[in-house]
């Protein structure tokens, strides 16, 4: 990241940029009602069409999951650069469209490369942002990005819980974070899981799914390094910049259809 600035930006500037991405909080949240909507249920139900089994499974392979991921997406950098944030949706979608066809062994291996795929392109957003994804506190932003609350459970309280003010990352900081982020995001993936497996819709289900579960995590990624370079750019302290964010989102929630 540049540590090269012009003069702080003004006070304007800083409304229309909060407000902006205030309005990109508010159209993530609109995300997963086309999941739910082909698929006929309620986010709540949808664990409950998992087997037991795969649901006692799913906190631990989370886990596991981004730990291969962060290092995958990581490595994918340097054999391919930032990708357009199209790409990364397509890619998931044709992945959820297989992975729901084959119904659900095919659905949970396809799991893990999603999981790569998403964090991949939370990382390319960050660069969008000035970030660099090869900087420690920065891999720990991205998958700080997965505690957001998941398209199929926005709310306009608990979605907000990954925006945190900024911590220094040493030693065990990153699996202390994948340890507090698995059982949030185990739950999420379970719904994909579930919601790409529903009989008949099989292969459709799966595409939409993957569509909304990856622009989600995009814009969720645009407000948190929206938020973080602002208030950089701005001179203000992060926590204050976060401040005035939640107060703009608690006085629009979003509209649930």
């Amino acid at each position: 990241m540049s540590d090269i600035l012009g003069p702080p930006i003004s006070k304007d500037a800083v409304d229309a940029r909060l407000d902006a991405l205030a309005q990109r909080h508010r159209r993530a949240g609109n995300l997963g009602i086309q999941v739910l909507n082909v698929v006929g249920g309620r986010a709540e139900a949808l664990l409950d069409r998992l087997p037991e089994s795969m649901r006692d499974r799913l906190e631990g392979g989370t886990a596991q999951a981004l730990e291969m991921a962060m290092g995958a997406a990581h490595r994918s950098r340097g054999v391919v650069g930032t990708q357009p944030g199209w790409l990364s949706r397509a890619v998931t979608t044709a992945m959820g469209a297989a992975g729901g066809f084959g119904g659900l062994p095919s659905a949970m291996a396809e799991l893990p490369i999603t999981t790569t795929i998403l964090l991949r392109a939370i990382q390319d957003v960050a660069g969008e942002h000035g970030f660099d994804p090869a900087e420690e506190g920065v891999r720990y932003d991205c998958v700080q990005v997965f505690a957001a609350a998941g398209p199929l459970d926005h709310d306009d309280g608990a979605d907000l819980a990954f925006l945190t003010t900024r911590v220094a990352v040493t030693g065990k900081a990153m699996q202390a974070l994948i340890s507090k982020v698995a059982p949030r995001l185990s739950v999420v993936l379970g719904q994909k899981l579930a919601a790409q497996t529903v009989p008949v819709l099989g292969a459709a289900a799966g595409a939409a799914t993957n569509y909304a579960f990856t622009s989600y995590y995009q814009q969720m990624a645009h407000v948190h390094f929206g938020l973080r370079r602002l208030a950089i750019e701005a001179d203000i302290p992060h926590a204050e910049v976060l401040k005035r964010f939640r107060q703009r989102v608690a006085t629009a929630p979003v509209k649930r259809g």
